[in-house]
């Protein structure tokens, strides 16, 4: 099967965040960024968990240089498929995070095709909060977020608010929404 260009690849996570994440506000703070146009989408070529790093690593010198970018998506659609691979790629990010002293400057986010919170069934309609048509590692500024956050009510309460609303919609709009970001890879 060909490899979708960048630029679909693009296309196809930019509708997913502005009709999942932002259209469900599951990141209250997701929809200022995306209007601003203030977000990197970045499509790694990594298959490897060592090219991956790298290019995390690259997109950390971005945001330290470039502070127009507010926040980046490094989208990883040629490797890491298999949930268990992407959660050690995730491992290994956030322990080379903090190996460069970057925890409290930035922090990880991740969304995945396969997303499964750990103990749930992967049916539940909960995963889709972290569910992306591709791997992605989300790369954000620590600072902006807490200054973010103090516009929101009871932000500890997100996750458990996002859940809620994910499962009383139920797992079938989601996946509408992720095919239909797929389908837009051919537009």
């Amino acid at each position: 099967m060909a490899q979708p260009s960048n630029t679909s690849v693009i296309k196809a996570t930019r509708y997913w965040l502005e009709h999942t994440v932002i259209g469900f506000n599951f990141c209250p703070f997701a929809k200022r960024e995306f209007v601003r146009q203030s977000i990197r989408y970045w499509v790694s070529e990594a298959d490897k968990i060592e090219t991956a790093l790298e290019d995390l690593m690259a997109a950390v010198a971005e945001l330290k240089k470039d502070s127009s970018i507010e926040t980046t998506l490094l989208i990883l659609p040629k490797g890491f498929t298999e949930f268990e691979d992407y959660l050690d790629l995730l491992d290994m990010a956030n322990e080379l995070m903090a190996m460069q002293e970057l925890e409290g400057v930035f922090q990880l986010a991740s969304f995945h095709p396969d997303y499964c919170f750990d103990g749930q069934l992967k049916t539940d309609p909960a995963n889709y909060t972290n569910r992306s048509p591709y791997p992605i590692l989300h790369l954000l500024r620590e600072a902006s977020i807490e200054k973010a956050l103090e516009y929101v009510d009871d932000p500890d309460a997100i996750p458990e608010r996002n859940v809620e609303l994910a499962r009383s919609k139920g797992a079938d709009i989601f996946k509408a929404i992720l095919s239909d970001s797929l389908g837009k890879e051919a537009d």
